[in-house]
């Protein structure tokens, strides 16, 4: 290989530095770059983030390796990688595990992969990342010179330097406006939250700028979009984010518990109060309180809360004694709280100072990019679950994941996930290499449609039924039946029946409610 071709795309990267591009655009052009002048059938950046390594640009894998983390310990070849100093490459008949065993694509094929080859990437002398070549020719890279990799990988340190330099300007440029503003400093929230959708870019930039003040956030969106992950995204970006965050399912609470729980109680304060105890408020002082299902709160609660949010002073249930707490309030609800103020569910005042400052959480089906990125997030955990050395999607499993409406959001695909990988590995006599979950495995039905729930028992009609009567009448009497049996036979576990039921904790719990079953 002469060194003109070469010599030209070093030129070419080097010029991308001078430009405004997003960051994973600088990285697929390196990548692309080493493909046309290293021959491999797929190359991957990866940045090491504590224990993991988290994938920032691929060029031939599986789209769903972005959302994979690899736990380093759990990946001796990674491990290896990251102990040199340089180059290495991995014989094709080493007996260690590839992590991209099956990811390369294009093929459907359950092929190997069987030349491997990466770098580690120094930053400051501190290992930052890895850059990956594999092939499935177990001879490819028999004519790739060491030298070669290393100027890839010197050129990677520099575009990442570059990139970082910029992102700390632009840190510091929003720090000085929110002093400006009167907001309190705080670091950069970790991005845990898995998607490059245009939905989720604006999510993390709304999460950015309101995290690090004092104003009471709302977060909204359906049941499993994620909105816990967004309050403690909130609470990372937050000035108290060394302090802890102390989370309550208002939902989950008989509504004689509620209070005693936000506001602690003292010793005798009712049957059962053997001793004081704080309440969630008292043990988030000086950090933030997380209150997931707001909307599920009592009136009477509500007014209470409200005292506290506007005074920072509480009560313990039987004392008269006033306690002084500073506390950050992120809210979340899947319900429409202006629709429950209209229909007297919801104090007006209360909605008023909750929503400070609303944040939605985008539905699945409206970021659909991030379907596959998020699938390969849960494969990667159920990969090491189930103790198989890859796990990876069909074509058509990622066809269907990508027609379908996801009902359940973030959630559902976790659950599917799970649920799938664990059916299809039952369905062998040996444990395989490389399980491939296909679109029958998903078992997700027509595109679009959501998954039908599972078969009730069959419940006898009574003489009402038989005659017709009112048919939500009937509908109530069969729900309630349906879910009366169902925590029978779980002993009254309510997350046990959940699961059984297909249905969300919180749901089944409010739909209960209604059905007046205790």
């Amino acid at each position: 290989m002469t060194s003109t071709p070469l010599l030209q795309a070093l030129l070419g990267l080097v010029s991308d530095l001078s430009q405004a591009l997003p960051e994973t655009e600088r990285y697929r052009r390196l990548l692309q770059a080493m493909r046309r002048l290293l021959p491999c059938d797929a190359a991957a950046l990866l940045r090491l983030d504590g224990e993991w390594l988290v994938p920032l640009a691929v060029d031939g894998l599986s789209e769903d390796t972005l959302g994979r983390r690899f736990k380093v310990s759990e990946h001796p070849r990674f491990e290896a990688l990251l102990s040199q100093a340089g180059p290495t490459r991995f014989a094709a008949d080493s007996p260690l595990p590839d992590p991209y065993d099956g990811l390369i694509a294009g093929l459907h094929e359950q092929l190997h992969v069987h030349d491997c080859l990466g770098c580690p990437l120094l930053i400051n002398q501190q290992p930052w990342g890895l850059l990956t070549l594999d092939a499935l020719d177990p001879r490819r890279f028999d004519r790739i010179e060491p030298g070669m990799l290393e100027a890839f990988a010197s050129l990677a340190a520099a575009i990442v330097t570059v990139e970082q330099h910029i992102t700390h300007l632009a840190l510091t440029a929003q720090a000085e406006r929110e002093r400006a503003e009167g907001f309190q400093q705080a670091s950069r929230a970790p991005q845990e939250i898995i998607g490059q959708s245009p939905a989720v870019r604006h999510l993390l930039e709304q999460i950015a700028l309101v995290g690090p003040s004092e104003l009471t956030v709302l977060v909204t969106g359906e049941t499993g979009v994620g909105k816990e992950l967004v309050a403690q995204a909130l609470h990372r970006a937050s000035a108290r984010a060394a302090k802890p965050m102390v989370s309550l399912n208002c939902a989950a609470l008989p509504e004689s518990l509620v209070e005693s729980e936000l506001f602690g109680h003292v010793k005798g304060a009712f049957t059962g109060a053997s001793m004081d105890r704080r309440g969630k408020f008292e043990l988030a002082d000086g950090g933030t309180l997380f209150l997931d299902e707001v909307g599920e709160l009592p009136l009477a609660v509500q007014a209470k809360l409200l005292r506290v949010l506007q005074t920072g002073q509480l009560q313990r249930l039987g004392s008269d004694q006033e306690h002084r707490v500073d506390v950050r309030l992120i809210a979340a609800t899947n319900r429409d709280l202006a629709a429950e103020v209209a229909a007297g569910r919801c104090r007006a005042d209360f909605y008023h100072r909750l929503s400070v400052y609303p944040l939605p959480v985008p539905p699945l089906r409206e970021r659909r990019k991030d379907v596959l990125l998020l699938a390969g997030f849960f494969l990667e955990q159920n990969r090491t679950r189930l103790g198989v050395g890859s796990l990876r999607l069909a074509a058509d499993a990622q066809a269907a994941l990508l027609a379908y409406a996801w009902p359940g959001n973030v959630r559902e695909l976790e659950h599917l996930i799970g649920r799938s990988a664990l059916r299809a590995l039952g369905k062998l006599a040996v444990r395989p290499r490389i399980l491939t979950l296909t679109g029958q495995d998903l078992d997700l039905g027509p595109p679009g449609a959501p998954v039908a729930p599972p078969t009730p028992t069959a419940v006898p009609a009574g003489p009402a039924d038989a005659q017709g009567g009112d048919l939500r009448q009937a509908v109530d009497r069969f729900q309630r039946e349906m879910i009366e049996d169902c925590l029978r036979r779980h002993d009254w576990h309510w997350s046990n029946a959940a699961r059984e039921l297909g249905l969300d904790r919180a749901n089944l719990s409010r739909l209960a409610r209604r059905l007046g079953i205790r």
